[in-house]
């Protein structure tokens, strides 16, 4: 199936709720500026054994002899996510521009 309107705005939606399911195969959606997921009253679950993020910023930190490969999921104030080295305490702390 294939909906779309070319010059306006899609919206579908249902009063008990919308369910979009690929018993078998891969869902992917696409848009050309921003993706926004929002649960006014919920929350969002990412339920996989996988969850990537490739191209999350990766933050600084320098700590002396620190040749790790844990990294911890940071959240700037704006909500932006960022990866840090992780330490024996949490390295969200960054003095770099990922946040900006």
């Amino acid at each position: 199936m294939k909906a779309g309107v070319p010059n306006s705005f899609f919206v579908y939606g249902g009063p008990k709720g919308v369910e979009i399911n690929a018993e078998a195969g891969n869902l992917q959606a696409t848009c050309r500026n921003e993706m926004k997921l929002e649960s006014k009253d919920g929350e969002i679950s990412l339920d996989a054994n996988n969850i990537k993020l490739p191209r999350l910023p990766m933050g600084t930190f320098s700590a002396a002899g620190a040749k790790q490969k844990v990294f911890e999921v940071c959240v700037c104030p704006n909500g932006r996510l960022f990866l840090s080295p992780s330490g024996t305490g949490s390295t969200c702390q960054i003095s770099s521009s990922v946040c900006l």
